[in-house]
């Protein structure tokens, strides 16, 4: 089975939700490490209920307005339960299209080589300040038990990406204007 199956069951297996939160839940929360299109979740689903692991109860909202609301069954979170205890690889090193480009830098000027990790830089910290404002909604650490604990994990994890990211940029672009002049 393919790993967006197991999103969708992990989701689930936090509570009941329609394939729309679902949506919004791989825009929001799990963007930052996970993504997956409306038009890949629903075929999922689809699949995902044929086999048994997800159930779903069709809600009337306002006059005719119907949405399935999917529920996890017993089988899809055992599936889901075996495949979280699973131990994973290390994932390959993801392709990144900036750091392709740096590597093939010497051909640009000084000056072009700087706006392009200076233009970096500025995505970076801009990133880094939306997961800081993300951070805000954790007053208190969550107790361990609860879901919003691995978020706050997760979360910790990319600002430690981005902090090291936006690191390395200033590094690169020092190096640079120190050894331009």
């Amino acid at each position: 089975m393919g790993t967006l199956r197991y999103a969708i069951l992990g989701l689930l297996n936090r509570r009941s939700m329609s394939g729309y939160e679902m949506s919004k839940e791989f825009e929001s929360t799990l963007f930052e490490f996970w993504n997956a299109r409306h038009s890949q979740i629903y075929p999922e689903l689809k699949l995902l209920t044929e086999e048994g692991m997800v159930t779903y109860a069709v809600e009337i909202s306002g006059s005719i307005l119907e949405k399935k609301i999917y529920s996890i069954t017993d089988a899809g979170r055992e599936a889901f339960l075996q495949w979280e205890m699973e131990r994973p690889q290390l994932s390959p090193v993801p392709k990144d299209e900036f750091r392709l480009r740096l590597f093939f830098s010497s051909c640009l000027s000084k000056e072009d080589r700087l706006a392009l990790l200076e233009d970096q830089l500025k995505k970076h910290r801009e990133r880094l300040s939306h997961l800081k404002e993300r951070l805000e909604k954790f007053d208190v650490l969550p107790p361990e038990e609860d879901g919003e604990f691995s978020d706050y994990l997760v979360l910790s994890g990319a600002l430690s990406r981005e902090e090291g990211n936006c690191q390395w940029l200033e590094q690169c672009i020092q190096l640079c204007r120190e050894r331009g002049n």
